[in-house]
């Protein structure tokens, strides 16, 4: 019984990491960085980990296979926002920003369209690619001011935009489909 449940508690902690990672942005320290890149890569592991120990063990989930993707984009697109709200995005990266909140915001409300209407639209190679590059560029930003990384955040972020709209493309495809 624990086993068919720990993937979908790992999704349900990477939910739960949101509001940490947002309080972290307001650490006043050295350290405040660090406990942000920790939080944010600690879920963006539970991504990878909830998703291949379903499969192993054979436990997939409505629930997972719903929340799964839902938890990804808002543990993203919160932080990208939380790094807005901070000014670590600036005008060379607002553009890439906006184009990954809009898209991630269409393909949930055509998940949400299509399940009512009994039609499933799983998750495709390309959006996983889509949000490993967006996790990677989140960290690159966060990183940026702390490592003096100057500019790989900024080319991460443009690479995972590019791939963010290239995987919602075929996904309003396979929808309309």
């Amino acid at each position: 019984m624990l086993k068919k449940n720990v993937p979908n508690l790992l999704t349900i902690s990477r939910a739960l990491a949101i509001p940490a990672i947002i309080l972290s942005f307001y650490i006043e320290n050295k350290y405040a960085g660090l406990i942000t890149i920790s939080i944010f890569v600690f879920a963006c592991i539970t991504d990878f980990f909830d998703g291949y120990l379903a499969r192993a063990w054979k436990v997939q989930s409505k629930f997972g296979k719903l929340f799964d993707p839902i938890a990804d984009k808002l543990i993203v697109v919160s932080t990208i926002i939380m790094l807005v709200y901070k000014h670590k995005i600036n005008d060379f990266t607002i553009v890439p920003s906006i184009i990954i909140i809009c898209r991630e915001i269409l393909v949930s409300g055509l998940r949400e369209f299509l399940i009512a209407t009994n039609v499933s639209l799983p998750v495709s190679k390309a959006g996983k690619i889509k949000t490993f590059l967006q996790m990677v560029a989140v960290v690159a930003l966060i990183m940026n001011d702390y490592y003096m990384i100057q500019y790989t955040g900024a080319i991460c972020l443009w690479v995972a935009a590019i791939i963010t709209m290239w995987s919602g493309y075929n996904y309003i495809l396979a929808g309309i489909k």
